[in-house]
């Protein structure tokens, strides 16, 4: 594996989102040695997968349709960047202008975001994660994961401890930086 090729042996593991998921594989394969999953794919009910993968698609045609000028002018207000990148942070006024560009740009220029989203299409977490230390964190402002299937997730890893995140969206990292750090540094001992 690639971990063996760099001499790491089974590394603690972090991932969000689709990352969440595959993070919760490989600790499901007893790979890694602790796994935190930030609002993991896998977890939904077929209603929910639907509207996430509909609020993707919005958000990619979004992307694709406004000209370059109108998404920097949309970037300089607080407004404006709400409109941009508010599917997927609770606080998107925090986000600098530069930042909410380049998210909506590399939205805009994803190549693999169709085959991603065909491939997720049938994608299910059903296994228990028994040997190795779990954590998944969902952001209690998860506009596209919605925190109900953190339950699910609960239900389905009963060893998992399951922690909210006050304040943030589907992308806690930078709605709430210290606070997932925390998280990540405490799901690793």
């Amino acid at each position: 594996t690639f971990c063996r090729e760099i001499g790491v042996e089974r590394p603690h593991v972090a991932g969000n989102s689709l990352g969440g998921l595959l993070a919760l594989e490989l600790g499901r394969q007893e790979l890694v040695r602790s796994v935190t999953a930030l609002s993991p794919a896998g977890f939904w009910s077929e209603r929910e997968r639907v509207y996430a993968f509909t609020t993707l698609r919005a958000m990619r045609l979004a992307a694709r349709s406004m000209p370059q000028p109108v998404i920097e002018r949309l970037s300089r207000t607080t407004a404006g960047r709400a409109v941009l990148v508010s599917s997927i942070y609770a606080r998107p006024g925090r986000r600098s202008p530069a930042a909410a560009v380049a998210e909506t740009h590399a939205l805009r220029e994803a190549t693999g975001f169709h085959r991603t989203l065909a491939a997720g299409g049938s994608v299910q977490f059903t296994d228990d994660v028994r040997e190795v230390p779990v954590t998944i964190a969902w952001g209690e402002r998860d506009r596209l994961l919605l925190r109900r299937q953190g339950v699910r997730a609960k239900r389905t890893i009963p060893g998992a401890r399951l922690v909210r995140l006050p304040g943030c969206g589907h992308v806690p990292m930078n709605d709430d930086p210290a606070l997932v750090a925390r998280v990540l540094l405490d799901g690793s001992r």
